[in-house]
């Protein structure tokens, strides 16, 4: 990839990863609840989906998914409704103290690379998305591996640091507000109302 494509495909998903979506949303979401340091394990998990999307595209499979209405539509309403189902749940979410914090915070890297990954997974605008950005960045008549390899490095590299540092950044200004029980539930409204707004945008778009 020469440097002029390289730097259009920087600036690309650059700009892709300031959009704000489900996966800023999550991340905002866990570092408030975990700290910013602790919120990396999300931010992982979207990337390993990230991966997975690159990889789906690069095999072709995403073209049959969106050629299928059907398909495309199970996945975009599966999405939908784990997104609303994570809002639900952070909606309800009682206050908690700093001990009980500190205890399940220990406990959830996993469950939060869980999360990131099926947040960005069950995205069938991603697989859209690569199926648009791929074509522009890779040249047939080159070595397809080595190409595919600096696309996703780049992409993955890009988004993980937009992420980690943009949006957990951001986060950790407000973490102050989840050191009194008030503060706790408007966030969590804030966080729950806003992960329904973006599965709902994702159902009827």
């Amino acid at each position: 990839m020469n440097p002029s494509l390289w730097l259009a495909l920087l600036g690309a998903g650059t700009l892709i990863s300031f959009v704000p979506g489900a996966g800023a949303v999550n991340t905002m979401s866990n570092a408030l609840a975990v700290g910013f340091r602790r919120s990396i394990y999300g931010i992982l998990g979207q990337q390993a989906a990230l991966l997975v999307h690159i990889g789906v595209a690069a095999a072709g499979v995403g073209i049959l998914v969106t050629n299928s209405p059907l398909a495309f539509n199970l996945i975009r309403y599966a999405g939908a409704a784990y997104l609303v189902y994570l809002g639900v749940r952070k909606f309800l979410q009682q206050p908690e103290h700093s001990e009980v914090r500190a205890s399940q915070a220990a406990e959830t890297a996993l469950s939060m690379f869980r999360r990131g990954l099926w947040v960005n997974l069950l995205n069938p605008k991603a697989i859209v998305f690569f199926l648009a950005l791929i074509p522009q960045f890779i040249r047939p008549d080159q070595p397809l591996l080595g190409q595919y390899g600096i696309l996703a490095a780049t992409v993955i590299a890009v988004d993980l640091l937009v992420m980690w540092f943009f949006y957990a950044g951001t986060a950790r200004s407000f973490r102050r507000f989840t050191q009194h029980d008030r503060g706790q539930v408007l966030l969590n409204r804030t966080f729950g109302s806003l992960f329904v707004g973006v599965g709902a945008i994702l159902a009827l778009a």
